[in-house]
């Protein structure tokens, strides 16, 4: 679904692209920084201005705080939006206006982009187009009820749980958005191995729970 970023327009016009030898993330943060000028940027811009391209977008960019201490659950909302929606065969997001008016500060969003992570950056490295499963309509699919799972493990409250998951779902997001099957599916496997982590852990904390509530009354 998603197709490889194209640079923006502004350096393509000087037959020069200051982009095109960054990183994917860094590329990625520079094109939406190009199409969307402000000093905040809007979910909905970006859903407006990236077209078949958003859902990858979008969930890579509110997945990369999730990667910092106690942010990931104040983005659990849309990208649980929007993996239901990939899920179900959408081609282009349906933001609801409560979600379309929220933004990110660019100057936050170069930073988190500066500030991923040492083994998302090496990852980066091996990014590029390849065709396959993974970027085929049902790996979209795929991708989007996994990221649905991933956006409950970001929602519910538990110790070390948002990393994993989110980690490996902002690699699946990478892939996608660069059209590239192998790093799809690298990502498709960290975020399940997250997923079902974040499961024992949440599932043990019940677990607990219950005994603790036994024991009380």
């Amino acid at each position: 679904m998603d197709r490889n970023v194209t640079p923006p327009n502004e350096g393509a016009a000087e037959g020069v692209d200051p982009a095109h030898d960054a990183a994917p993330i860094s590329r990625i943060v520079a094109e939406v920084a190009a199409m969307c000028p402000g000093d905040r940027i809007s979910l909905g811009e970006m859903a407006d201005g990236f077209g078949d391209r958003a859902f990858g977008l979008l969930i890579l960019l509110l997945l990369l705080p999730s990667l910092l201490p106690g942010m990931a659950s104040v983005f659990g909302l849309p990208v649980l939006l929007l993996g239901v929606q990939m899920g179900l065969g959408r081609r282009e997001p349906r933001l609801p206006g409560f979600i379309a008016r929220q933004s990110i500060r660019r100057e936050d969003l170069l930073r988190l982009a500066g500030n991923s992570s040492t083994w998302l950056k090496r990852i980066e490295r091996y990014v590029k187009p390849r065709p396959g499963f993974f970027v085929s309509p049902l790996g979209d699919r795929l991708f989007g009820w996994l990221t649905a799972y991933v956006a409950l493990m970001l929602i519910l409250p538990g110790p070390g749980t948002n990393g994993p998951p989110a980690f490996g779902n902002i690699v699946m997001a990478l892939g996608l958005i660069e059209h590239d099957s192998r790093t799809t599916a690298w990502g498709f496997w960290l975020t399940l191995a997250g997923c079902l982590f974040a499961t024992a852990v949440l599932g043990t904390l019940g677990w607990f729970g219950v005994k603790a509530l036994g024991w009380v009354f």
